[in-house]
């Protein structure tokens, strides 16, 4: 198993705080290991099959992590994108990746998605009409 019970919970809690306030999405998928050559085309795929491109605003943000392979990649839609730029990706890699080389995944990941879910609220506030679109479970392949 990739997370704890514990710590799925963990990770789960930090999505719900981190929509609280916006009506963007964020998801967390979990594979042992990544098919292609690049976990950004790997997320690209998982982005779609996940829907995260179906909504309403364009502002769902994906977190993919391949366990075996040591990659990761965190895609925003094109609603997010256009607000926040690549500069904010980068800024979450890097946060990222210095909590992932120190072995607290779950500590950082659950940073970056606090961190997503502020850029998401100040580009996408809640709307009192909002539906959680995309379920808050982390989502595991294979």
């Amino acid at each position: 198993m990739f997370f704890s019970e514990a710590e799925k919970e963990q990770i789960v809690g930090a999505i719900k705080r981190a929509e609280l306030n916006t009506s963007g999405e964020i998801k967390v998928h979990v594979e042992e290991h990544c098919p292609l050559d690049n976990p950004l085309d790997r997320a690209a795929e998982v982005f779609d099959l996940l829907s995260l491109d179906n909504t309403a605003q364009r502002n769902g943000v994906l977190f993919y992590l391949s366990i075996r392979d040591r990659q990761f990649a965190i895609l925003g839609d094109k609603g997010i994108h256009a607000k926040v730029g690549q500069e904010l990706w980068e800024e979450e890699k890097k946060l990222l990746i210095g909590y992932l080389s120190a072995g607290e995944t779950v500590n950082g990941l659950c940073l970056a998605i606090e961190k997503a879910g502020k850029a998401l609220q100040t580009n996408f506030p809640y709307q009192s009409d909002d539906v959680n679109e995309i379920s808050d479970e982390i989502s595991f392949g294979k």
